[in-house]
């Protein structure tokens, strides 16, 4: 009897692999293909990930009940997240958030599905350049968030060390200065030499303008806090604070008719705000507006007061 020797037999193998490999992926697409919605969610449910994703999703365009839909929708970003199929994933939300936006189920398997890709993406930074300044950056507003205040301020001085020069890191440290409650006596002088820093790298950073104003107001600088303002407006002209800041310092210098305009625009980008209301009324009062005064200290009064009642709908 004629035996085929080892090398013969080999290359049988391979033969028949290659010509029934396609055979068998055809098999495996076809098979994908015919999965019915409910047949893919019941496979996705079961972890069955790999096998059911593509059905998952054209149950998402198919003419189902929209409860099939939805579940296709959240099976399907389950399993874009355990294969690690990003971009999957996102169009799974798009369409949970087109569709079911304001279903509160669906709200939080979204959020917890952003909360894992930020969570993945800033790992796939920390492995892929972690001595970058995006990283370093990232660490200190993860020490900033968990109010680890004195970590946060040496990695953006680590930062300044590094590359003195790059943008939005002078900002960032004026800004934790600030906002760290044991901050030391100095630390309003020191975040507003990180501010005109800033701005000698970004003469664009609306943001410090903004700051060092009211530094300067809280100072009763007025006339540094009114160029602040001033340029921080003209970099932002729907900048509502800047508006607000800018007023107020202009009525401080009984420069009344001056505020009115900035007051008033203001009040448009800011209607809720209690204080822009005030200030605008106290301009209108000390140029003899005495009409417009009185409508908007009434319109002060009643968003000062909604804002002093309890919610009576809380339960007790």
């Amino acid at each position: 009897m004629y035996r085929h020797s080892g090398k013969a037999a080999s290359t049988l193998l391979l033969i028949v692999s290659l010509c029934s490999g396609p055979a068998i992926l055809a098999q495996q697409g076809k098979a994908s293909s015919e999965l019915s919605p409910e047949k893919a969610i019941k496979l996705a449910e079961q972890g069955r990930c790999q096998e059911s994703i593509s059905a998952l999703k054209r149950a998402m365009a198919a003419q189902v009940p929209a409860e099939t839909r939805k579940q296709a929708g959240v099976d399907g970003v389950r399993c874009s997240l355990d294969l690690d199929d990003r971009n999957a994933a996102l169009d799974f939300i798009r369409f949970l958030n087109r569709q079911f936006g304001r279903d509160p189920d669906v709200l939080f398997v979204i959020v917890h599905a952003y909360s894992d890709l930020s969570t993945r993406t800033a790992q796939d930074l920390g492995r892929k350049a972690p001595q970058s300044l995006a990283a370093h950056k990232l660490n200190a507003e993860a020490f900033e968030v968990q109010g680890k205040w004195q970590q946060a301020q040496l990695e953006y001085e680590y930062m300044i060390q590094k590359e003195p020069n790059a943008r939005g890191i002078h900002f960032l440290l004026g800004r934790l200065l600030l906002s760290r409650p044991d901050a030391p006596a100095d630390a309003a002088e020191r975040a507003k030499q990180e501010f005109q820093k800033e701005l000698q790298i970004d003469p664009s950073n609306g943001d410090a303008e903004f700051i060092l104003g009211e530094l300067a107001r809280q100072n009763q600088q007025w006339d540094d806090a009114i160029a602040h303002f001033g340029r921080a407006i003209k970099l932002n002209p729907g900048f509502g604070d800047a508006y607000l800041g800018l007023g107020q310092s202009l009525v401080s210098t009984t420069k009344f008719s001056e505020a009115i305009q900035p007051l008033e625009t203001a009040v448009k980008l800011e209607p809720r705000n209690p204080a822009t209301h005030y200030s605008l009324a106290m301009a209108y009062s000390r140029t003899g507006h005495k009409e417009e005064a009185e409508k908007e200290f009434a319109i002060h009064r009643t968003l000062t007061s909604a804002a002093r009642t309890p919610d009576t709908d809380k339960p007790e």
